[in-house]
């Protein structure tokens, strides 16, 4: 180690988010599902120690395995304490896995045990909306209220969620074992849907001072290549998503200027975009057109892909985008996916008709809790020369965005108004 260490809070973070996540399921697998309140109790335990101890003595060589032995001294003392420990009659078999190398663990489907514990929490006794609100704060590290973001539901809603569904895990002693070929593909979609949510929170976060995090959207691609690669889980949905994410994170540098601005997609310099990415994803999006599924993920990543093929902005089908966002919202019936439409409708038919568009929304009031909706009134109207209306939207955006780089954005937006 080294002296005093400033990046002991960002590596802390960093390993919270990531290897938090990893080491809660290499400890589940060892413990069993029963005591993964536990293994998420001494894995926050090890990440303050690590925020105290780090800060003084610097950044172990190696923190992942600093952090995973803390957390298995935590876990052993706590169940050391428990009477009900001594008197179970396994508390011999889970000190010899617990002292196990990780090599030494029997893997039965994947050998990742961040995947395994997914499929884990993705059962099918558990409604949907808790599976996935479980992975996300297990497994992906997220906080309540960007859980609560991502379902546009309160953080107290999602604390009772995840509450019941550690509880009904612990009732039904779910064995940490994925499920055979046949078991599996019904658990799929909620882990599909799980890594999208996590790789939307890289591209633009809900919460903290950065609007992009680029390890969880590659951390996202990481898994989905996993289940991309495996013959239980591999299929035309899983390389639609795999194709999505590619092509959206081959932009994530051009996403922000040097002082972490937000750049629209006309005003990013596309000499930044990752050549290679796109072309691994494009080569994916033709890989998910073999059979006769037609997934959200395709149509979105088809969009990504109209995007990553326009010379420049003035190139972009957009025609095209709108053709591909009607045929999304037939398969969503999603309000983001209604509010992402209107650009395209604004940028083929004119402003009025995004705003329209807008106002057609059925469940526009979920979207009004959004600094989106509200910038993007703002800036149909600021098109058609009502800077009035404009300046209000724009406020009201301004009152409901949390980011540093998203309020920046909005402040920018007021500027032009007030000065055009």
């Amino acid at each position: 180690m080294s002296g005093h260490d400033d990046r002991a809070g960002e590596v802390a973070d960093h390993f919270f988010r990531h290897e938090g996540a990893r080491v809660v399921a290499a400890l589940t697998a060892r413990l069993g599902t029963q005591r993964l309140q536990l293994a998420e109790d001494v894995v926050q335990e090890a990440l303050l120690r690590a925020l105290q101890t780090w800060s003084y003595r610097g950044v172990p060589d190696n923190p992942a395995a600093w952090l995973t032995q803390v957390a298995k001294n935590l876990a052993l003392n706590a169940l050391r304490r428990d009477r009900r420990w001594h008197e179970s009659g396994d508390g011999v078999a889970v000190e010899q896995a617990l002292s196990a190398p990780p090599d030494d663990v029997q893997h039965d489907t994947f050998a990742d045990d961040t995947l395994r514990m997914m499929f884990v929490c993705l059962h099918p006794e558990l409604s949907v909306d808790a599976q996935i609100a479980l992975a996300l704060r297990t497994l992906c590290g997220f906080s309540a209220d960007e859980i609560a973001a991502a379902f546009f539901a309160s953080e107290a809603a999602i604390a009772k969620r995840l509450v019941r569904a550690r509880q009904r895990i612990r009732e039904l002693a779910l064995p940490f074992v994925v499920p055979d070929a046949n078991a599996l593909a019904p658990r799929l979609h909620g882990v599909l849907h799980t890594l999208y949510l996590l790789f939307n929170e890289g591209y633009k976060a809900s919460t903290g001072d950065r609007l992009v995090r680029d390890e969880l959207c590659h951390e996202a691609i990481r898994l989905v290549t996993l289940l991309s690669e495996h013959a239980a889980t591999k299929g035309p949905q899983v390389s639609a998503l795999l194709a999505l994410m590619l092509l959206n994170a081959a932009r994530l540098r051009a996403r922000t200027d040097e002082a972490g601005h937000l750049l629209r997609l006309h005003e990013q310099d596309r000499r930044g975009w990752d050549r290679a990415m796109i072309a691994r994803g494009l080569a994916c999006l033709h890989h998910s057109a073999q059979g006769g599924t037609l997934s959200a993920y395709h149509v979105e990543a088809s969009i990504a892909a109209t995007h990553c093929l326009a010379a420049d902005a003035a190139a972009t089908d957009w025609p095209r985008i709108l053709q591909l966002y009607d045929r999304l919202l037939a398969l969503t019936g999603s309000p983001v996916t209604a509010m992402n439409r209107a650009v395209a409708v604004a940028r083929v038919r004119g402003p009025q008709a995004g705003l329209d568009a807008l106002d057609a929304i059925e469940q526009r009031g979920v979207l009004e809790i959004s600094h989106l909706y509200h910038a993007m009134r703002g800036t149909f109207a600021a098109e058609l020369g009502r800077a009035g209306v404009a300046l209000a939207c724009f406020h009201r955006a301004a009152s409901l965005a949390t980011l540093p780089a998203e309020r920046d954005f909005i402040a920018q937006r007021i500027r032009e108004c007030s000065s055009g």
